[in-house]
C-alpha cells in the first residue's frame, strides 16, 4: 500500500486531497504544520509527500531540505498559493519534484501523484530502456538494438539519471551535488558540457528521447511516445 503524506494547515484543502488520494486506493497521513510532517516522514515509512509552503512551526521550504537531507529518495509535490516563477524556481531547487498551485483540480492532483510514483519506480531501477536504447547501471553499458556503446562514466551517470527521472528537471546545482559531490569546486557548467556530448551522441536517436532545457531552471530528459 502506498503511502502519502499531506502537510498543510488548511484542513479543507487537506480533506479534499484525502477524499480524492484515498479514492485511488491510497494510505493518508495528515500534518497541519511542518514539524509533525517531519516527524512522520522520519517514523512512518512515507511514499510521497505533498507540502504546502505556508505552514506554522517549520515552513515548507525548510521542510523540503531536511526531507532532502533525510532521505533524497522520497517524492515531492509543492502545493502552493504562490505561482510565481521565482517561487517554481526556489522550490525546484531544493529538492522539489512538481509544483502544483492552488486552486488545483483534484483530478490533476491524482495524476500528479501517480506521475511521481511511476518515476521514482523507474529511478529505483538497474536497467532503463528508452526505445531500442537501453541502459543497465550494474555493467554501465549502454545498448542500441544490438550495437553496444561506450560513454564516459559521468556522460552514463547523467544520461541514467535523467533518464531515471523521466519529465523532472534538474538544476545545474542538483546535478552538480549529485554526480560530482559536494566538495567539486569546477565550474557548473561542465554540466552544460556533458548535455551537449548527450546530444551530440544521440542526435540519431530522437525518436526515443530527447534532453530539453528548461530555461533558468536546468534539464529534463523526454520520452518520445512510440
Amino acid at each position: 500500500m502506498v503511502n502519502i503524506l499531506i502537510a498543510d494547515d488548511d484542513p479543507h484543502i487537506r480533506a479534499l486531497m484525502r477524499l480524492y488520494l484515498r479514492n485511488q486506493g491510497f494510505e493518508i497521513a495528515e500534518a497541519d504544520n511542518g514539524i509533525d510532517a517531519f516527524a512522520i516522514v522520519e517514523g512512518a515509512g512515507v511514499d510521497l509527500v505533498i507540502l504546502d509552503i505556508m505552514m506554522p512551526g517549520m515552513d515548507g521550504w525548510d521542510l523540503c531540505v531536511k526531507i532532502r537531507e533525510s532521505d533524497p529518495d522520497i517524492p515531492l509535490l509543492m502545493v502552493t498559493a504562490k505561482g510565481e516563477s521565482g517561487q517554481k524556481i526556489k522550490g525546484f531547487r531544493l529538492g522539489t519534484d512538481d509544483y502544483l498551485t492552488k486552486p488545483f483540480d483534484p483530478v490533476e492532483l491524482v495524476m500528479r501523484v501517480k506521475a511521481l510514483l511511476k518515476r521514482y519506480r523507474i529511478a529505483s531501477s538497474q536497467v532503463i530502456s528508452l526505445g531500442e536504447i537501453v541502459l543497465n547501471r550494474r555493467t554501465y553499458k549502454v545498448m542500441r538494438g544490438g550495437e553496444e556503446l561506450t560513454l564516459p562514466l559521468k556522460e552514463f551517470e547523467l544520461l541514467f539519471m535523467l533518464a531515471g527521472h523521466p519529465g523532472q528537471i534538474f538544476t545545474r546545482e542538483q546535478l552538480i551535488v549529485q554526480l560530482w559531490g559536494m566538495d567539486y569546486e569546477g565550474d557548473d557548467r561542465t554540466v552544460d558540457v556533458h548535455i551537449k556530448r548527450l546530444r551530440e551522441r544521440f542526435s540519431d536517436d530522437v525518436r526515443h528521447f530527447r534532453i530539453e532545457t528548461a530555461r533558468s531552471l536546468g534539464y529534463r530528459l523526454v520520452v518520445n511516445p512510440g
